[in-house]
């Protein structure tokens, strides 16, 4: 380490605003952690915050970095450190960008900058119900990552469901978004952070003041992968929460039908 890198690693210090080396790097690749070469955050997620450090709104994987209270300074602040060597990084903070809302304030003299291209990733889509066409879609139209939202109907039988059949139970369908995003940009599982967030999931079917059937909480995977990180993501959810059991229906995608263009201004 140089006598900078070792000042701010190992003995906590911060260097001044605008004067790192990656505050304003706009290349491609994976930030590492300078004494172990752990890798800490991705492009993808890095963010202009106006502040004059490194910022990234997640970490590349949530386990290579741990948190630890900082009182320095008359301050009470979230230190970030490598988990590995435990190199102080910087801070964190609650005023990022969507999805997360958080700002990893990082200095650059504790990252090691590895730039590659990144992979082409095909955009990814997933159902969910969260209580209502109009709230949701509104509320994934302004996460970054995600490309495209449309309301409509899944879930249940019917060929050809409309929002008056579906108030009316006999259809099995609920009201639900059909989400396409990128995951080079945002994770499935931080999609899913926003998704528990929008509405009440251990409502299951008595969400609303009406407490209609179409409007119950759901996750409709397309792949083994969504799955898995929709029912681990429901029980981190719930171990939040308490011993509320989230009532979240967790299946395999049925046929999106999207809605009737009189209810998607609704």
């Amino acid at each position: 380490l140089t006598p900078e890198q070792y000042r701010i690693t190992r003995a906590h210090g911060t260097e001044r605003a605008f004067c790192g080396v990656f505050h304003d790097n706009h290349k491609q690749g994976i930030y590492a952690c300078i004494g172990c070469g752990l890798p800490l955050f991705h492009s993808a997620a890095k963010f202009d915050s106006g502040t004059g450090w490194p910022s990234f709104f997640q970490p590349l994987a949530a386990e290579n970095t741990g948190e630890t209270r900082d009182t320095s300074y008359g301050m009470v602040r979230i230190e970030v450190h490598c988990v590995r060597c435990e190199s102080h990084l910087g801070h964190v903070f609650p005023d990022g960008p969507a999805p997360t809302r958080l700002r990893y304030c990082i200095n650059s003299d504790s990252l090691w900058f590895h730039e590659r291209p990144l992979a082409t990733v095909s955009p990814e889509k997933v159902i969910l119900g969260a209580g209502g066409l109009a709230g949701g879609e509104a509320v994934f139209r302004k996460v970054q990552g995600v490309l495209n939202v449309r309301a409509g109907y899944s879930g249940g039988d019917t060929s050809k469901p409309a929002h008056e059949a579906v108030g009316s139970h006999r259809t099995g369908q609920l009201e639900a978004i059909e989400v396409e995003f990128d995951p080079a940009v945002i994770s499935f599982a931080a999609l899913l952070d926003v998704f528990w967030a929008s509405h009440d999931p251990f409502a299951g079917h008595r969400m609303g003041a009406d407490q209609v059937d179409g409007h119950r909480s759901a996750i409709y995977f397309l792949t083994p992968e969504q799955e898995a990180e929709a029912r681990a993501s429901a029980a981190r959810w719930q171990s939040r929460n308490g011993d509320r059991p989230v009532a979240t229906e967790i299946a395999l995608a049925a046929v999106f039908h999207p809605a009737e263009e009189a209810r998607r201004s609704d």
